[in-house]
């Protein structure tokens, strides 16, 4: 039986003048899987959002998403994109914010369900320049996730998030999930990474391996993830 994938990346390599920021990167995510891409700040994970949302263009290799290549306009209603800082407009309120989001994919129905999910319903008339970086933060999940996207691509969701919401946020990451949803989450976090269903470990560009928490701790023979890392980046790099 053939497998469903959301996510095809086949040897992509992106350069900014003499920087590799990917080079040589494949993956695939499953249809309905919780994907963590984890590494530090500079490893590449943000290109890659990029490219998989159509906003860089690989300078060799491919990427597919929802069965379409990209960068193809057509797709992004079907995508949600959060991007590492809020991208949002700081005039307008909470729930303005979210409507314009709405507005563009057609699901204005969906604003009251996107704020309730990250818990910002009391505050939809707050103006977003007033808020805290975690409400911040929370406004453009909400966002993200007003078009009921099959693809959700979260770049460093949960910074300032406290962690009584975050587990929450993740709760409802794994609802989303068990509805179908792709779910693609980029962190420098390890803990919160093995809250994923499967991991990416990318340095410099790199994938260096994949696999669940136990697969690469066991991989690398060490007992935590933050171990294998260290360990799989010395033996790779």
């Amino acid at each position: 039986m053939a497998v469903d994938y959301a996510i095809e990346v086949e040897s992509v390599v992106k350069r900014f003048g003499q920087l590799r920021a990917l080079d040589g990167v494949s993956l695939r995510v499953r249809a309905g899987e919780i994907y963590g891409l984890l590494g530090p700040n500079g490893s590449g994970k943000t290109t890659l959002i990029r490219a998989l949302v159509g906003l860089v263009r690989p300078d060799e290799g491919h990427v597919t998403v929802l069965g379409t290549k990209m960068p193809d306009v057509a797709i992004l209603r079907r995508i949600g994109y959060m991007t590492q800082a809020a991208a949002l407009y700081p005039d307008l309120s909470v729930e303005q914010n979210v409507r314009f989001f709405a507005a563009v994919n057609g699901t204005e129905d969906n604003v009251d369900a996107a704020l309730k999910f990250v818990e910002m319903s009391d505050r939809r008339r707050s103006v977003v320049a007033e808020l805290s970086g975690g409400m911040r933060t929370r406004t453009s999940l909400a966002c993200a996730l007003v078009n009921r996207p099959r693809l959700l691509l979260l770049d460093e969701p949960t910074v300032g998030v406290d962690p009584q919401l975050r587990r929450q946020l993740w709760d409802g990451f794994r609802v989303m999930a068990d509805g179908g949803t792709t779910i693609l989450v980029s962190s420098h976090v390890m803990d919160e990474a093995e809250r994923a269903e499967r991991l990416g470990l990318i340095l410099f560009g790199r994938l260096l391996a994949e696999g669940t928490a136990r697969e690469l701790t066991e991989q690398a023979g060490v007992q935590r993830l933050e171990d294998a890392f260290l360990k799989l980046s010395e033996v790779r790099s």
